[in-house]
């Protein structure tokens, strides 16, 4: 079954066929006619043949670097909700924090012609990348990170950071900080240099030995945690990257019998669901995530349709909440 077939049946020109499923002009008698075929017969037009006719694939990669994060679903979440009521088909690349995986995906969307748009979400920023994004012939849109020179959608992860420092501090004089990777700009190097200037302001000095990195797991946090507390146990508030981070660093106080809030506070940075019923409930930072999913998708709808053509950067806003975990 084929254009032709369906054009012979409903006595019409294939021509005709085309607009219809084009959606450009078809009287009346012979729309109907066409729809009577179709939906007798159950013909489903060929993807391929559109793109090879049409240029366009109705498809967006999503590049992300980790499936199973709470914030990165909830930006996906917000994606969706934009391009479903578009028409357009989302094709999903995991990197599992993979630098040169998300280089491959970025050059595999373009060379072959798979997306007509492509959102990151992205950590890092290599040669490697910087030289993929320059060879792109779609448009793209940066999620989470600052990319200049892009059109970008991004936290405001800097003073985030200050505003659960100074939070933590109105009732601490020790504090630790378990970070991420420096190379990723937005989750590691704004949000540390934000705890580190607040400590600064406030005339504390942090020692070496009360700073950690660890992975965005609960496992890491929990390690790093640990780290902190044996080589300073007078610690007495452990500011965290993000709130997988913070759950192991209270699973670490609790077994070792260390009292949240009372003797160490503990904050995080993301606000995700398991922050409102973790014992004790965590105060932390919440990051907008799913409405700048859905701005990253709105933008790119801009650039692909042509409605767009200057990079644009938008930092989203976010709140403190102040939970149980802290004074």
């Amino acid at each position: 079954m084929d254009i032709n077939t369906i054009a012979s049946m409903a006595g019409v020109s294939r021509a005709t066929v085309s607009r219809y499923l084009n959606n450009g002009y078809v009287s009346q008698e012979k729309r109907a006619a066409i729809k009577r075929v179709i939906d007798k017969t159950g013909y489903v037009p060929s993807r391929q043949a559109k793109t090879l006719r049409t240029g366009k694939t109705d498809v967006v990669g999503i590049i992300i670097p980790k499936i199973n994060s709470a914030s990165i679903s909830r930006m996906v979440a917000g994606i969706t909700s934009v391009l479903n009521d578009t028409g357009y088909q989302v094709l999903l690349a995991n990197t599992d924090n993979d630098a040169a995986r998300e280089v491959g995906f970025l050059k595999l969307f373009t060379e072959r012609r798979q997306v007509d748009g492509i959102i990151l979400i992205a950590t890092v920023f290599t040669p490697e990348h910087q030289a993929a994004l320059k060879d792109l012939h779609v448009p793209i849109v940066i999620l989470d990170q600052d990319l200049p020179g892009y059109s970008c959608v991004h936290q405001d992860d800097y003073d985030a950071a200050c505003a659960i420092t100074e939070l933590a501090l109105r009732h601490a004089s020790r504090p630790g900080y378990i970070g991420v990777m420096e190379e990723d700009v937005a989750a590691g190097h704004m949000r540390r240099k934000g705890f580190m200037d607040t400590c600064a302001a406030a005339g504390i000095e942090v020692p070496e030995e009360a700073l950690a990195v660890a992975e965005f797991t609960v496992d890491a946090g929990y390690t790093a945690a640990e780290s902190i507390m044996q080589a300073r146990p007078e610690t007495d508030a452990l500011v965290c990257a993000t709130d997988s981070i913070a759950y192991g660093a209270l699973t670490y106080l609790r077994e070792h019998d260390i009292a949240v809030p009372e003797d160490v506070q503990v904050t995080g940075i993301g606000d995700g669901e398991l922050s409102q019923v973790i014992t004790p409930r965590l105060t932390t930072v919440h990051h907008h995530y799913k409405t700048s999913g859905a701005e990253a998708a709105k933008m790119l709808m801009g650039l692909m349709t042509g409605n767009d053509s200057v990079p644009r950067e938008v930092k989203m806003g976010f709140e403190v909440v102040e939970r149980a975990s802290t004074r």
